[in-house]
């Protein structure tokens, strides 16, 4: 069984910066493709960021530049680097990946940008 818990969420001022955590478990970690996801209300759940196994990246057009998808296979955790925050950046963002044919999230972590 695989547990994904995000943290680093809060209220950011525009252009502000934040930095989500999600911690994995389980001891196959080096080989998850990871993804940040995020839904704000009334939106469809977005695909926001992508880190494979070998720690190629990919990102959706609208975060290019500002965000930042990394992981630390020693401490299982990947990570999202928030910069130049924007009021449309506010989101419940959640952490996933899929195994096979199961798909795995965590519970979400809310960022708000507001002044």
């Amino acid at each position: 069984q695989v547990q994904l818990v995000e943290s680093g969420g809060g209220l950011v001022q525009p252009g502000g910066s934040l930095r989500l955590s999600c911690a994995v478990s389980g001891s196959l970690f080096s080989l998850y493709n990871m993804d940040w996801y995020r839904q704000a209300p009334g939106k469809q759940r977005e695909l926001v960021a992508s880190i494979t196994r070998s720690s190629n990246t990919r990102y959706v057009d609208s975060v290019k530049g500002r965000f930042t998808i990394s992981r630390d296979n020693a401490s299982k955790t990947v990570y999202l680097q928030m910069n130049s925050l924007k009021p449309e950046d506010t989101a419940l963002y959640y952490c996933h990946t899929g195994i096979a044919t199961t798909q795995y999230w965590g519970q979400g972590t809310q960022v708000t940008v507001s002044a």
